[in-house]
């Protein structure tokens, strides 16, 4: 524990004799603890602040303090000499201590440095962490909090990447699986017990083997930025498990680190980015930068609040007072629904955002980032702009830009919802894709009219502004929700074990049970259940766009219909590998549709299709076919009671040449979906579309694979079942 006594006021300066050591002025950049030889430089942005010292902390958890005494450009610095890598240490600020004016300065409490490469320790839920003396937000609190909060850690880090490059696969090519870092191998088998739940776990080929087996190309993980749970989630006896509430963005999770936190974090998460690249994965990352751990005004002061407060988090904008009238308290601006938001017009959350993207590209190798909740991000005067500062900056910016960018195209608030609006180079979450898809399965669509929209790439959000069909992220399940054996098992979500009475999760599941709510012996509903996992998986795997995967839900992870399992760090959670309740069957299908999906170009384009010939004289790159083998006609269209659809899609040739400005051939694929409670006798086409061809991927329990198709022969299509037939 700290041995530190705070002082007796908040305007004591702490340099008192044998507590401040030799410090150089150093320099204002970069920003950080930086190490070298002779000494570690300290820049820390707090242009408000009075006083700033650097702590810090040896191996008994004893402070030392060091007053920083140079500012430049609202940057605080100094370098002190013989500074060790792997040394803990924080800051402490002294200024105003005035909340109303949104000025929260506060020397007893440690800081964490926002530009910390690593993080040591963990959060202690404290009445100390607090700011202000509870019940009494206007009065300044003068506990020290040093002993019940992380630590940074002084990094040098001279990892040798050798030969690693990042695999750079096309969006078109792009198959993403989401993973938790510490549920995908927490009760893995063939994971030694030491490494489960780690980065380095994540590295074995166990994990690579088997993803690159199943034919993803990009694992999607969960938060790795340094997150703590919040203190009314810890008082539950949980924690915050998906990790959606970060702190330290330049610096990966310490709790998924086998080798320790004294920044050996950091070389064993390069070391799982350089097997995941050598497996031919790229690794994307879920980033948090629209809101921090401090929460609202209320909140903990960890690291940003004690800092910078003003010039970190977003404000309501208040009035002019009348004359003789006081002025509105500062009051946080949330569209997070976390408390607060990051405000990404100011000059130094922009640049920090920015450095950090950088970081985790040139330094950790990282392929590119999924952005939850980016209209927060994108907001000017608390309006979306969609040419907002940091949209721009990335979009020229040449290291970048040419990421993989992903957008979780809304917010926490009604306005934010910009699905199909993002510029390029980014693509998006499309939820109109998981809730169209869900829809048609369980019976609920108005027809087929929308989910031919979306098997074909959700032209009607992306075809207008230029953008190709690849940016649209299609999904069935994500983190957030049931999992897909969950959205078939389930017509009500069962979060009791969350806390909150089940008032938690979204209503608007669009699940359907398939007969009987949760496990059940049944034999008749687990068959059609398994059936349902399959059709909604083929349907995610043969849709136009970039298909994601949910971690397990190939092998029929349950959550027991916990649809908010974020406290869960447990087995609800984690994916179970045993194969005794696996299923098995679901997997075959994934593996197959990606297979498929991976050798036929057909189904991947990156053009939108035309409905009509490629070449002169030839046939339609697209036709939408009905039951009785002729083309679908718009009185089908309108039909609401249509339960049926096949989608022929033409390889000879292709709309788009190769890498030469080659024709590409491929062999054509018809894709029938029956959605529908009775079996439906198709007739398949006797015209120039397919004369010949074979079962290539079915659900149906009577048509097995390999079964030979002729042109003009019927064939009964199974109730709520998938054909997928290949032309030989």
């Amino acid at each position: 524990m700290a041995r530190v006594t705070p002082p007796p006021d908040q305007a004591s300066v702490w340099n008192h004799d044998g507590e401040t050591r030799e410090v150089w002025p150093g320099r204002n950049y970069p920003l950080g603890a930086t190490w070298s030889h002779d000494a570690t430089n300290f820049a820390v942005y707090s242009p408000n602040a009075e006083r700033l010292w650097v702590c810090l902390f040896d191996d008994d958890d004893v402070e030392t303090r060091h007053l920083l005494t140079e500012h430049s450009l609202g940057v605080w610095h100094g370098a002190v000499p013989g500074v060790a890598p792997g040394t803990r240490y924080g800051y402490r600020a002294h200024g105003p201590w005035d909340p109303d004016a949104g000025l929260r300065f506060n020397a007893a409490k440690l800081l964490l440095d926002p530009y910390a490469k690593a993080v040591s320790g963990d959060l202690v839920v404290d009445e100390a962490i607090f700011g202000y003396v509870p019940g009494e937000p206007d009065t300044i609190s003068d506990l020290d909090s040093a002993a019940y909060v992380p630590r940074s850690v002084v990094v040098y880090d001279d990892f040798q990447w050798g030969a690693d490059t990042s695999p750079r696969r096309r969006w078109r090519d792009t198959v993403i699986y989401e993973m938790h870092v510490k549920g995908m191998t927490a009760l893995h088998d063939r994971v030694p017990e030491e490494l489960r739940g780690t980065y380095a776990g994540l590295a074995t080929p166990a994990v690579t083997d088997y993803l690159r087996d199943l034919g993803v190309t990009a694992v999607e993980l969960l938060p790795v930025h340094q997150f703590f749970s919040e203190p009314a989630l810890a008082e539950r006896g949980l924690v915050n498990y998906w990790g959606y509430n970060s702190l330290g963005f330049f610096a990966p999770h310490n709790a998924y680190s086998h080798a320790g936190d004294r920044g050996q974090q950091v070389t064993e998460f390069k070391q799982m980015v350089r097997a995941f690249h050598e497996a031919g994965l790229e690794v994307i990352l879920d980033v948090v930068y629209n809101h921090t751990a401090e929460a609202g005004p209320l909140g903990p002061t960890l690291s940003f609040r004690g800092l910078d407060d003003l010039g970190y988090y977003q404000r309501v904008v208040a009035p002019q007072p009348e004359p003789g009238e006081d002025p509105m308290p500062d009051t946080y601006w949330d569209v997070t629904g976390c408390g607060n938001t990051v405000d990404a017009t100011h000059t130094q959350s922009l640049r920090m955002i920015l450095d950090s993207l950088r970081y985790w590209v040139n330094e950790m190798h990282v392929d590119g980032f999924r952005f939850d909740l980016m209209s927060a991000l994108t907001r000017t005067n608390q309006v979306v702009d969609l040419g907002s500062h940091l949209i721009t900056a990335i979009g020229q910016d040449p290291v970048l830009r040419h990421v993989k960018l992903i957008a979780e195209p809304w917010d926490a608030s009604m306005d934010g919802y910009r699905v199909g609006r993002f510029p390029p180079p980014w693509i998006e979450w499309n939820d109109q894709f998981r809730d169209t898809v869900r829809d048609f399965w369980r019976g609920h669509s108005a027809g087929v009219r929308t989910v031919a929209t979306r098997l074909a790439g959700s032209s009607d959000l992306y075809a207008d502004d230029g953008r190709s069909p690849y940016a649209s992220v299609n999904f069935v399940t994500a983190h957030d929700g049931f999992t897909l054996r969950d959205l078939v098992s389930y017509n009500d979500k069962h979060n009791e074990a969350n806390g909150e009475d089940n008032r938690d999760g979204t209503d608007n599941n669009r699940s359907w049970n398939c007969g009987a709510e949760g496990e059940t012996d049944d034999a008749e509903v687990i068959a059609m259940r398994r059936r349902q996992a399959a059709n909604l998986m083929a349907t995610l795997c043969f849709s136009s766009g970039v298909p994601m995967l949910t971690a397990g839900d190939e092998r029929g992870r349950t959550q027991g219909g916990n649809n908010n399992a974020y406290g869960q760090d447990n087995e609800t959670s984690w994916v179970d590998w045993r194969p005794d309740d696996a299923w098995l069957d679901l997997y075959e299908i994934t593996k197959t549709a990606l297979r498929l999906r991976r050798e036929h170009p057909v189904l991947r384009q990156r053009h939108w299709f035309e409905g009509r010939p490629t070449i002169r004289g030839g046939i339609k790159d697209l036709v939408w076919v009905h039951p009785s083998g002729r083309e679908m006609a718009t009185d089908d269209w309108n039909d609401d009671s249509v339960r049926t659809v096949g989608m022929f899609l033409n390889g000879a040739p292709l709309r788009y040449p190769g890498p030469r400005g080659e024709q590409i051939r491929d062999k054509s694929f018809m894709i029938w979906l029956n959605a529908g409670a009775d079996d439906v006798e198709l007739v398949l086409p006797d015209n120039q579309w397919v004369h010949h061809g074979e079962v290539v991927l079915s659900t149906n329990a009577d048509v097995a694979v390999g079964t030979p198709v002729v042109a003009g022969t019927s064939m009964l299509l199974q109730a709520r079942s998938v054909l997928v037939m290949r032309q030989t």
